[in-house]
């Protein structure tokens, strides 16, 4: 049992704290912030089951952020803390569904009776059992936006997943172009320029909506607003969208900054993509040993291999003795299918669904549904491509 507490004072977070620590079960305080905009800024890295607001030093001006804040943190049960029963407090916390509201100084059976009154909302908590992936390029031209896309697709449409794509690359994102002919009229950089009210119908209204199951949130088309995206942007845009989808795509590009770094942290798991062309398998080389340097585990990230044609110079063995890292998939060359895709903005499978490249990625995105070990090199993957 987790609880986050928002107060400006410091006796009151002791108390709460102690209170907290005294329950049993404990109930671990996994976070503290001053103020609601800085909790609102700064969310929880682990869901907590309670949020304890203390109010007493909360403006007028900053009661209409209670529904947006209430809304990242949709399951959790709240405890409003106020010294005065401000009538302006209790009808927006009576509006986004607050119950609980204690008087300040706090008492001890009073708080712990909330708690109680509150369990059975927090034990039914659970998120989303939402994945996040991210596609990393090794080099450029290595095709990881038309993997990406292209996957959040066959998991929408063939699989029945809710999916959402997110381009994160800053200077070169067209990843919309891919799979539809829509253009954004909001971009990722306008969520975050608006990142103070973001709630899930700003996220919603900011989306291209590919199918009525695949989403993308697209790059904007000005570098020059590269600028103005933070890396706890990232952090507060995914914690929203992990409650609403079954899986969020991250098209990161192949730059590493502080930008990448936050995503990666962010992902379940992590594809490198390159071909098996030497300057690809050293560019992997780098890219593995600045993962390695981030402390992930060896079973975060696995290389797909595109363009992939048995019978060449070089061999998956070779890439395998190289780079020292398992393979998720190979998707062999079918650059005619491919390019006319890309081309049409239609999806590979809709496109062209009995090419090679469309049945490998709908097996690979199986796999992922299943929970399957697609890392396996004696599995499926090394059966059906003979590695």
């Amino acid at each position: 049992m987790k609880a986050l507490v928002i107060s400006n004072s410091n006796d009151v977070i002791e108390k709460i704290t102690g209170l907290c620590t005294a329950h049993n079960p404990a109930i671990s305080v996994t976070g503290m912030r001053g103020s609601l905009l800085d909790a609102m800024q700064r969310l929880a890295v682990e869901v907590p089951h309670w949020v304890i607001l203390d109010t007493s030093s909360i403006n007028l001006n900053e009661i209409d952020m209670l529904d947006r804040f209430s809304s990242q943190y949709s399951q959790v049960a709240f405890i409003l803390l106020t010294q005065i029963q401000s009538p302006e407090i209790l009808l927006q916390a009576m509006r986004v569904g607050v119950r609980e509201v204690l008087t300040l100084p706090l008492d001890s059976q009073a708080f712990y009776k909330a708690i109680e009154r509150t369990k059975v909302k927090v034990s039914g908590l659970s998120n989303r059992n939402c994945k996040v992936i991210s596609m990393i390029a090794c080099k450029g031209g290595s095709g990881t936006t038309f993997i990406a896309t292209n996957l959040g697709y066959i998991l929408a449409e063939s699989l029945h997943k809710k999916v959402l794509l997110i381009d994160l690359n800053p200077y070169f994102g067209d990843a919309a172009l891919y799979v539809t002919e829509k253009k954004p009229t909001v971009t990722f950089t306008d969520v975050c320029s608006q990142i103070e009210r973001f709630d899930a119908s700003l996220l919603q209204s900011s989306l291209i909506h590919v199918t009525p199951n695949y989403s993308v949130l697209a790059a904007s088309e000005d570098p020059a607003h590269a600028a103005d995206i933070k890396p706890e942007h990232v952090d507060t845009i995914l914690r929203m969208a992990r409650n609403h989808y079954d899986f969020i795509i991250l098209d990161v590009g192949r730059q590493i900054d502080a930008i990448t770094v936050h995503a990666l942290d962010n992902s379940d798991l992590v594809y490198p993509v390159l071909q098996l062309v030497m300057p690809y398998i050293r560019d992997g080389r780098r890219l593995l040993d600045i993962f390695r340097s981030l402390g992930y585990k060896r079973n975060k990230s696995h290389l797909i291999v595109n363009r992939y044609e048995k019978g060449g110079k070089l061999s998956l063995n070779d890439m395998l003795k190289a780079l020292d890292v398992d393979v998720a998939l190979t998707i062999p060359n079918n650059y005619m299918a491919v390019t006319d895709s890309i081309n049409q903005g239609v999806p590979i499978l809709k496109f062209a669904p009995n090419s090679t490249v469309a049945k490998s990625l709908l097996i690979f995105a199986k796999q992922l549904v299943d929970h399957e070990d697609i890392t396996d090199k004696k599995g499926f993957f090394g059966r059906v491509f003979g590695r």
